[in-house]
């Protein structure tokens, strides 16, 4: 799918697993919801530039995420665990996220959050979305406090794709059978490995290495790309 002015068009390889994709795993930060976590919690604790400029560096793919993710949230320091419910209540989810997900699940999809982001907000997703399976990182808080580490492992580009695979083997699926939906660099391993990779507003070295993007419709609109009408589900 290439993005022509406002408009995106799409071209398939048409085999038997177009038509039989049975999971589909989200990246949560910019992909299901509008904004990075991250960069939130940054601006509570008063480091906000800081952290953006890191973020940003970080999904073009020019700072490894590890170490990148590590750098973020050790600024995190002494944030109060307030903060974390004052973010879920202000970042919105990405338009065509509910539509999307819901009619996922009524055709009888799998559905997964792959997130470098963290658990917090992702449960909190999970139980609004119904999203059967959940894997991201886990801020350490001690006495109410954000102590600047993450309790390991870290889910970084590799531990999304193995999560896709361990995932896809658990429901009894191929990865042909998968589709992955990131905008960033650590989105790109799940993207490749997936039977369809999707970039959604993406940043360009994402774009130009995923087989399909979305940059101007909202995210329901991969429903087209699994060959679901307006008229199937009402529009």
């Amino acid at each position: 799918m290439t993005d022509a002015g406002d408009v995106d068009v799409a071209f398939q390889h048409d085999s038997i697993f177009r038509r039989n994709r049975r999971l589909v795993a989200f990246d949560m930060d910019s992909t299901l919801i509008q904004g990075e976590v991250i960069d939130e919690l940054a601006r509570e604790a008063g480091v906000g530039d800081e952290v953006q400029a890191i973020t940003e560096s970080a999904m073009r793919g020019e700072l490894d995420f590890q170490q990148s993710f590590r750098r973020r949230v050790s600024l995190l320091t002494g944030l109060r665990e307030s903060a974390l419910q004052q973010v879920v209540e202000r970042i919105p989810l990405t338009d065509g996220a509910e539509r999307l997900v819901a009619t996922l699940r009524r055709l009888g999809y799998k559905t997964a959050i792959l997130s470098g982001g963290f658990t917090f907000f992702g449960r909190v997703l999970q139980e609004r979305l119904g999203i059967d399976h959940l894997h991201a990182n886990t801020l350490d808080i001690r006495d109410g406090i954000v102590t600047g580490e993450v309790i390991p492992p870290i889910v970084d580009g590799a531990g999304k794709a193995e999560r896709l695979t361990a995932i896809a083997a658990q429901e009894g699926l191929s990865l042909e059978q998968c589709i992955a939906v990131g905008d960033g660099a650590n989105d790109l391993p799940m993207l490749r490995l997936a039977g369809l990779g999707i970039a959604f507003r993406a940043k360009p070295v994402v774009r130009s290495s995923a087989r399909q993007s979305i940059s101007a419709m909202g995210l329901d609109g991969i429903l087209y790309l699994i060959g679901v009408r307006d008229r199937d589900i009402g529009s």
